[in-house]
């Protein structure tokens, strides 16, 4: 195994669980890597926190002037890039110790460019709910306009065959826009290991919202990220409800 791996961490009023995320990179197996931490303009002990940590060289602290959302946050870090693998954990997310170790052996074995694994869920404190989630074996170009199959907390692709990614403006679903255009250049696979929690549920955060306003960022990932005009920015919104809806049946399990 070879190759810098940098981590693309956007934060913003995570003070409360960017300690544990953060001491989950520094517990990787492997080691060479660098943690690109975006802050954008944190009201909470962000700070206080991360500059615990800042005596690690590979850790990298980067503050926004101006409060600008996670798609800015995000592209600013990937210009800032330096490794030949990108990997992507948010700042209340947690990986297994040996996330990237796994990953990489993965994707070189098999001479993939891109790759997620599964993942369970934890509520706010952190305990796991019983929720597990999976995807498909291959996701193609055309599999990944269906839905977005890959949690981000569980995404790596390889730099130097994907290139410099850099997405529109949008508030919500920009890990999405990232994944669009990643697979425009690979073929996305699982390694089928659960590698990573997700905290689900916090304020804030995507997965508190109401399912009317889900299909809107939908629409305006397709119409605005990805271009297209109203009635494929629709169709491809109605794509995602339906394949939504399978994902839960097929690819999420749920103990007891």
């Amino acid at each position: 195994m070879a190759g810098l791996v940098s981590i693309i961490m956007p934060s913003y009023n995570t003070g409360r669980f960017i300690k544990e995320t953060i001491e989950s990179v520094l517990a990787q197996s492997y080691s060479d890597w660098e943690l690109i931490l975006v802050d954008d303009c944190s009201k909470d002990n962000t700070d206080e926190v991360v500059s615990q940590y800042l005596a690690d060289a590979r850790i990298r602290y980067i503050k926004n002037e101006t409060n600008s959302g996670a798609a800015v946050s995000r592209n600013r870090a990937l210009r800032e890039a330096k490794g030949k693998w990108i990997a992507f954990l948010d700042s209340d997310d947690l990986w297994a110790p040996e996330k990237l170790e796994k990953q990489i052996r993965f994707m070189e074995e098999n001479g993939y460019h891109f790759s997620y694994t599964n993942y369970a869920e934890i509520d706010e404190d952190g305990k796991r709910n019983g929720v597990t989630v999976t995807g498909p074996r291959r996701v193609t170009k055309s599999g990944m306009v269906n839905y977005c199959w890959p949690g981000c907390l569980t995404v790596m692709y390889d730099a130097e065959a994907v290139g410099l990614i850099q997405i529109a403006d949008i508030k919500k679903n920009n890990d999405y826009a990232m994944w669009l255009k990643v697979c425009k250049k690979a073929n996305c696979y699982l390694l089928d290991e659960e590698l990573a929690l997700y905290r689900r549920g916090r304020q804030g955060s995507i997965s508190s919202h109401s399912v009317k306003e889900l299909i809107g960022w939908h629409y305006k990932l397709h119409k605005d990220a990805e271009g297209k005009n109203r009635l494929v920015a629709l169709f491809n919104t109605a794509r995602n409800l339906l394949f939504g809806f399978y994902k839960k049946k097929r690819y999420v399990k749920k103990k007891g």
